[in-house]
């Protein structure tokens, strides 16, 4: 069920930063009531939930911001605007053949990990190449760099996030910082994201709901 107010509020805080609804475990009539908000974007964590909801969603742009496996990446590439999880090699080519195929152009952003328990993302010691191997694929386009703080991070952490966007801002001309979700986007925003993917708070359920 849409929290109303909930989106009302975010939006007001929110100001230009881009909302990419996360819609995992939503019904496509909820996720089509985020367009009389404004909202147009959302995402999904999985493909077989992303190709059940497509259909019965027009009008709405989908980003892929989950772990997406090499073999699953042939249903998404041409259905989604933004895939926002990239973090390995293997992966990146697969979208690149994939997009070959279909003769368009990805945008991606890298997934970083910040926390070692996190299954998804690439370590920081490990951009900078990540990146350069990107940026040699045709049909992909970097477009910046997505977190998923750990729960509770405090304020060093997010500055750590923009010293590592702007670290490679300039070299790979990025302009998406994605961070932020339902408990973190404001500060998320304070240190320079300008997308978010809150989720719970647009709805009336927990987090990680």
């Amino acid at each position: 069920m849409i929290n109303e107010t909930n989106i009302k509020n975010l939006i007001a805080k929110a100001g230009d930063v881009k909302i990419v609804a996360a819609v995992k475990q939503r019904t496509a009539d909820e996720i089509n009531t985020l367009l009389k908000f404004g909202i147009d974007t959302v995402g999904e964590n999985r493909v077989q939930d992303l190709l059940a909801k497509y259909e019965a969603t027009k009008g709405l742009k989908w980003h892929f911001i989950g772990n997406l496996q090499t073999n699953k990446v042939k249903y998404i590439v041409d259905k989604v605007q933004l895939i926002q999880s990239v973090d390995r090699e293997n992966l990146a080519l697969e979208i690149q053949k994939q997009c070959q195929k279909h003769d368009i152009i990805m945008p991606v952003l890298i997934e970083v990990n910040l926390d070692e328990d996190s299954k998804g993302g690439i370590k920081t010691t490990e951009l900078h190449a990540l990146l350069k191997y990107i940026s040699t694929l045709k049909n992909l386009k970097i477009q910046g760099l997505m977190f998923i703080p750990p729960i509770n991070s405090d304020e060093e952490t997010y500055q750590n996030i923009k010293q590592i966007f702007l670290r490679y801002k300039d070299e790979f001309s990025l302009t998406i910082l994605s961070c932020g979700m339902s408990d973190d986007y404001e500060i998320a925003i304070k240190y320079g994201a300008n997308m978010i993917r809150p989720g719970s708070i647009l709805f009336n359920s927990k987090r990680g709901e």
